[in-house]
């Protein structure tokens, strides 16, 4: 079974803090693949580990501090970045808008409010890449900190059942956190009333939204309409007929309304 849970590089030089970081957001769900309070110890984990999401302290031990680290990790590859630090003063503040990070988290924090920035994180990451493939390039950004109120459903992107995509998978939201699914992974989607589900060969996923507004989200791998209450994988496919798509054992129903478009996805030789 694939591993849907979000893994969490912390980069922290505090032990103390550290482990109560790690141990909070173990307890919330996330998997952490490591703990680093160096550049070298980070790059190491960061190149040899799954990390989805990147939590970095500014204050670092080593000649290079943690807004130096996290550029060197995201010219390596691109992963939403919070900065987690005391350090609030202008010139830090400036050095860090520079390198885009997804949310900053202002310390004392405590793991409620990290929990809200790593949702942020993740959907803010997911606009900054949409925005770069058009060209639009100005990451959004969030400044959380225990003395203030942080509210995730005001932000107008927070919505119930946002699917954030980037590289090979997607984030969406199940029982108040973002849970991970390999996109190659999603075998079909059904509809039922005001609810689609998205099935993999393991677990059924259930959405509040519309099949057509799921197409309109999922990009890749593009789902393919075969009925009024079904859309497929294409890759998926066992076999078909002119009235059914078989996809994982289960038998589809192939619409005589969709069949025409379906079978144009096919170069018949």
């Amino acid at each position: 079974m694939r591993d849907e849970k979000m893994h969490i590089l912390i980069v922290e030089d505090e032990s103390i803090v550290a482990l109560d970081l790690a141990t909070g957001l173990e307890r919330e769900g996330y998997d952490i693949v490591g703990v680093a309070d160096n550049a070298t110890d980070a790059r190491k984990l960061f190149t040899t580990r799954e990390v989805d999401l990147l939590l970095m302290d500014i204050h670092i031990m080593g000649e290079k501090d943690g807004v130096e680290t996290a550029k060197e990790l995201m010219a390596i590859k691109e992963v939403p970045l919070i900065y987690l630090t005391a350090y609030t003063d202008h010139d830090t503040i400036q050095r860090v808008k520079k390198t885009y990070p997804a949310a900053f988290l202002s310390k004392p924090y405590d793991i409620h409010h990290v929990h809200i920035a790593i949702e942020l994180a993740i959907n803010n990451f997911a606009l900054f890449r949409q925005q770069q493939s058009g060209r639009l390039v100005a990451m959004p950004q969030q400044n959380l900190n225990t003395a203030g109120s942080a509210n995730p459903t005001d932000q107008p992107t927070q919505e119930k059942e946002a699917i954030l995509q980037f590289d090979d998978f997607i984030f969406i939201k199940q029982n108040y956190r973002f849970i991970k699914i390999r996109t190659a992974d999603i075998l079909y989607a059904s509809a039922d009333d005001n609810y689609v589900h998205l099935h993999t060969a393991e677990k059924k996923y259930s959405l509040r939204l519309s099949l057509s507004q799921l197409i309109d989200k999922l990009h890749t791998p593009p789902l393919v309409r075969i009925h009024r209450s079904y859309a497929i994988n294409l890759q998926a496919i066992q076999s078909f007929t002119d009235q059914e798509v078989v996809i994982n054992k289960q038998h589809l129903p192939l619409s005589r309304n969709y069949k025409d478009a379906f079978l144009r996805h096919f170069h018949f030789k």
